[in-house]
């Protein structure tokens, strides 16, 4: 049974019209806040390049406030788009085309209501690429010998085993061999030890090698082997072992004594692949070691017994200092490559 025939059964009337009012109007509010509830308007708008043109294709998603309200749409030919039937209150539209920057806009609808919203321009998007660059410590140091190996001294003598980047990274064991061996057979090394064995053969250094083409080689290969042993010895065999780094790291910076003592005290002290200095056990027994193996190449009267071995090697020592006062003071102006990579420590 309707309520309005339970009105007309128990009412007549004055009574019955009045009563039809009333409900009349309950129901007319309820039609309305129902309305109002779930009252529904209309979006429309336009999408251009930036160039002026319609951005037709481009794709449109328009998200009202309800959770399930979200609808998509494409831009036409002349660049319009538009949603019917959107549900009253705040709502957002996105722009979407490949090459593009996203273009929106947002507003509010309400029930019955048209919304035009603001002209949409997409834009060019920015290359946007972010590169991860992880270089590994072993990457970074061999990109630092990379600049070590073009560096000579005036133009020509090789200058290798000198970092003029004083926190350069250590060297792994392969790299250390591999700059041992590069020092051992660049061509201006074989230049050098050919004049010095000039000068023994000049000098009669040796007797027992005798003159000639015969004694000239022997005293060039006695030579070499002294280079070539020093350098794999004193820069990859005991470093490695040792863990310490055979180079040089110019400092540059501080007071002249200062850096004197520094360049002096790095002939005794070493930095280890920890980055920690200490005592320069590579370069030491390196020399010992030099000296001892030499004994297997030269005649028996110029061997070297345990005493000289010790004291030759004290004297490669006192050199090394030398050289490094040299390094320090001198060199960096007339190495190639060096200012490029000098830094301070």
């Amino acid at each position: 049974m309707t309520l309005m025939r339970f009105i007309r059964k128990r009412r007549t009337g004055t009574e019955r019209f009045t009563g039809f009012l009333a409900v009349l109007g309950l129901w007319m509010v309820c039609c309305c806040a129902v309305s109002g509830a779930q009252g529904v308007g209309s979006v429309s708008g336009s999408a251009i390049e930036v160039d002026g043109a319609a951005a037709a294709g481009a794709q449109v998603t328009l998200t009202g406030e309800a959770p399930t309200e979200k609808r998509q749409a494409t831009v036409d030919a002349d660049g319009r788009f538009s949603f019917a039937g959107v549900l009253a209150g705040r709502f957002s539209v996105a722009v979407t085309a490949d090459g593009f920057a996203p273009g929106t806009a947002s507003g509010v609808v309400e029930a019955g209501q048209a919304v035009e919203v603001p002209r949409i321009t997409l834009r060019v998007a920015t290359a946007n690429t972010d590169v991860e660059v992880n270089l590994s410590v072993k990457d970074l140091a061999e990109a630092e010998i990379r600049t070590e190996e073009k560096q000579r001294l005036f133009g020509f003598a090789p200058n290798f085993y000198v970092s003029y980047t004083f926190a350069a990274k250590p060297l792994t064991p392969k790299q250390k061999w591999e700059l041992a061996y590069k020092s051992s057979i660049d061509p201006l090394t074989f230049v050098i030890v050919g004049g010095f064995a000039g000068i023994q053969q000049a000098e009669n250094t040796i007797p027992e090698f005798g003159q000639g083409a015969a004694g000239y080689g022997k005293r060039y290969g006695t030579t070499y082997a002294n280079v070539a042993i020093g350098n794999v010895l004193g820069g990859a065999v005991f470093p490695v072992i040792f863990r310490q780094d055979p180079r040089y790291f110019f400092k540059g910076v501080g007071t002249k004594r200062s850096r004197a003592l520094y360049a002096l005290r790095t002939a005794v002290i070493a930095r280890g692949d920890n980055g920690k200095w200490q005592p320069a056990y590579a370069g030491l027994l390196a020399e010992l070691a030099a000296g001892g193996i030499s004994n297997a190449y030269y005649p028996a009267a110029e061997r070297q017994g345990a005493a000289l071995t010790f004291e030759n090697a004290g004297l490669g020592i006192a050199f090394s200092g030398v050289g490094n006062l040299f390094q320090e003071f001198l060199f960096r102006k007339a190495s190639s490559h060096a200012k490029a990579s000098i830094s301070k420590p």
